[in-house]
């Protein structure tokens, strides 16, 4: 398993409440990012597909603190794709992360959701001198509510691996160990 350090972590805002329900969306496709560190990404739909699969196993956190549970699939957290995004329910516990976290949405203080995950499949491209990733493949472990939801160059730490990768192809130099993982 992928500790939480090994996790890249992207951010949308777009959090409300229904009832004792927190919905928002989690993921966001099609949309590029802001530059995360020489790197603009676009998640593709089809990249969240495990996340919807019987055997998913998500959390929802708080700030993406392990401590702070929210919810997990499929009992307490569903998750289903729409046009927009990745999109969520939470059904909040009765512990205090729980009721804070739904006073602080409550307030509007927290209105971001965001997500940890491990790429899978991806591709680079260069779009007239900006690189794009794309992701096609992903595999999600966590979703947060944050109060913070912007893109950070601190979360792209992972990504930024690949990123020199694909300016080492570009420029023709072996990448073998990129093409025993599919990523070329």
């Amino acid at each position: 398993m992928q500790t939480q350090l090994e996790l890249e972590r992207r951010a949308a805002a777009d959090v409300a409440l229904e009832g004792r329900l927190i919905r928002g969306h989690a993921v966001v496709f099609d949309v590029r990012s802001i530059d995360l560190g020489g790197f603009v990404e676009v998640v593709r739909s089809q990249a969240v597909d495990r996340a919807l699969g019987a055997g998913a196993n998500i959390v929802a956190l708080y700030n993406h603190d392990s401590s702070a549970v929210l919810g997990r699939t499929p009992t307490t957290l569903t998750l289903r794709k729409d046009a927009r995004g990745l999109a969520f329910a939470i059904d909040p516990p009765a512990t205090q992360a729980g009721r804070d976290a739904f006073a602080l949405v409550e307030r509007g203080d927290v209105g971001g959701a965001s997500f940890g995950f491990r790429t899978l499949k991806d591709a680079w491209h260069d779009e007239g001198g900006v690189i794009v990733r794309e992701l096609l493949d992903v595999e999600i472990a966590e979703i947060s509510l944050t109060a913070f939801p912007a893109y950070r160059q601190t979360s792209a730490a992972i990504a930024q691996r690949a990123l020199q990768a694909f300016r080492a192809q570009s420029a023709g130099r072996s990448i073998r160990w990129l093409r025993l993982k599919g990523r070329a």
